[in-house]
């Protein structure tokens, strides 16, 4: 006898945090944190970006763990793993669409919009610009790329006149120079202009960097 496969879905309970006033608040910015990381935490790098009239908000991944097995036992989250994975993107892109619903929904005009991910987050903000259904103005990837197997015609439908930026440290261990200069020409291979910016610094968001751009 063989065991069956079956598949449910099921609501949850899922948090973010913002930063900055929703009163008053012209532009929100989605910020989507890296592999282990929790969003509370991940906001904080956003600081520099603060001002009045934008709305920073930090969704937390899905799937959290135990991610130091010894006395620390320090939480994180991610976004998907190999395993299942079509489920899961399917699932954080309903997720972070129904959080976007709710933060836009309360503001009168159209806020603009900016996406940002760092690491493996940048893989999830690339699939939830192209797969959502938020018209976004420009999208923010540190220190990660969009993933190969992107649709980038999809992509580029849902930037609509928007920007790339590719930010990455000239010490980052998990990806060089070169991979972030392919995935530029890439890009630029289907008419997304990304505006590369390399910052002295490993594996992280750069605050003056993030200064500079906002």
């Amino acid at each position: 006898m063989s065991c069956q496969h079956h598949r449910i879905v099921v609501p949850r309970t899922a948090r973010y945090y913002t930063l900055g006033e929703r009163t008053g608040a012209e532009e929100i910015w989605f910020v989507l944190h890296g592999y282990s990381q929790l969003a509370a935490g991940f906001l904080k790098w956003f600081e520099p970006a603060a001002r009045p009239g934008r709305l920073i908000v930090a969704p937390e991944a899905l799937s959290r763990s135990y991610f130091d097995e010894k006395e620390t036992r320090r939480v994180g989250a991610s976004w998907m793993t190999k395993e299942d994975r079509d489920h899961e993107i399917e699932d954080y892109v309903r997720y972070l669409d129904l959080v976007a619903d709710e933060v836009i929904g309360t503001f009168p005009p159209q806020p603009r919009i900016e996406v940002h991910g760092f690491s493996q987050g940048a893989a999830t903000a690339s699939r939830w610009v192209a797969y959502g259904h938020q018209v976004v103005s420009r999208l923010g990837l540190w220190g990660g790329t969009a993933p190969p197997d992107l649709d980038l015609e999809r992509l580029r439908s849902s930037l609509r006149n928007g920007s790339i930026l590719m930010a990455i440290g000239d010490r980052d261990q998990f990806l060089t120079t070169q991979a972030v200069r392919n995935e530029q020409a890439r890009l630029s291979g289907i008419g997304l202009a990304a505006v590369v910016r390399t910052f002295s610094g490993g594996h992280v968001i750069d605050r003056s960097t993030l200064a500079a751009i906002g």
